[in-house]
C-alpha cells in the first residue's frame, strides 16, 4: 500500500530515535480512511524530498507501546523526529500543497 519503510515497537528507537535523519512518523492504522487517504501523499513527499526527511510509519494497532509513550490519541498522526526528539506535531489527513507548508522547516 506504502512505500513507507514500516517501524515497531521494537525497532523505534534504532530506526526513529536513533537516526542522524530527519524522520516523519506517521502513525496509522489499516482500520483508519484518512490514514489511508494521506498515505499516498506522504510518499509522494518521501519520493520528491528524499535527501531531507525519510518518512516511516507505525501501526498503532500493533505497536500499542509506542502510540503511547507519544500519546497518540487521534490518527492520523505525524510527528517529526529530529536526534531524538519530537520537533513537530501534524494532526489529520491533509492535503500536500498544506502538508508541505507543516513541513518546510524541514523539506527546504
Amino acid at each position: 500500500m506504502s512505500t513507507a519503510t514500516a517501524v515497531t515497537d521494537a525497532s523505534f528507537e534504532a530506526d526513529v530515535l536513533n537516526s542522524e535523519e530527519t524522520i516523519l512518523v506517521d502513525f496509522w492504522a489499516e482500520w483508519c480512511g484518512p490514514c489511508r487517504a494521506v498515505s499516498p501523499i506522504l510518499d509522494q513527499i518521501a519520493a520528491e524530498h528524499s535527501d531531507k526527511i525519510k518518512i516511516v510509519k507505525l501501526n498503532v494497532d500493533e505497536n500499542p507501546q509506542t502510540a503511547a509513550k507519544y500519546q497518540i490519541t487521534s490518527i492520523p498522526a505525524m510527528k517529526v523526529y529530529r536526534g531524538g526528539e519530537v520537533v513537530k506535531t501534524i494532526i489529520g489527513a491533509k492535503p500536500k500543497a498544506a502538508l508541505e507548508n507543516d513541513l518546510v522547516d524541514y523539506l527546504g
